[in-house]
């Protein structure tokens, strides 16, 4: 289980658009990766769009969003068209990233078992260190709490 204070895991992933994102591209500036479950789902869509809403601010704080689900390159371009998402979106289709992060874990609805990615954001500081880490995350005020960490108040 990583924890804050270690490096965070590199990765390269197909983005919407057609692009890559490196993590280790994006040394020089914090980088926020937050792991959602589905695209264009409610729970999803509301925490986008509060990422999407506070860009302005998480641009101030000289912080970079990405989004990470498994879902594919085609599925992101349409969520990220649909709702204007001006951040990359990542597609993690083999799992190698989600499973790096330990966001792939057994979930269970309705007494049924399956695995699934947890809800969780990670805020990587300019040396790709993780400086603070969200598990099981709550969509309602976690954007606000992740900028408050980004801005370093």
């Amino acid at each position: 289980m990583l924890k804050e204070g270690q490096a965070a895991p590199d990765f390269t992933m197909k983005t919407d658009g057609g692009g890559t994102v490196s993590l280790k591209d994006l040394r020089g500036k914090k980088v926020i990766v937050y792991f959602y479950p589905k695209d264009d789902t409610p729970g999803c869509t509301k925490e986008a769009c509060g990422f999407r809403d506070a860009i302005g601010e998480f641009d101030e704080a000289r912080t970079e969003i990405i989004g990470v689900s498994r879902d594919s390159v085609a599925k992101h371009d349409k969520f990220k068209a649909k709702f204007e998402l001006p951040f990359a979106l990542a597609s993690d289709e083999d799992g190698t990233v989600t499973e790096a992060y330990g966001t792939w874990v057994e979930k269970s609805m309705y007494g049924r078992k399956y695995m699934g990615i947890e809800r969780a954001t990670f805020l990587i500081d300019e040396n790709g260190v993780i400086e603070k880490i969200w598990r099981k995350v709550k969509v309602p005020g976690h954007v606000d709490a992740v900028l408050q960490e980004a801005r370093g108040s």
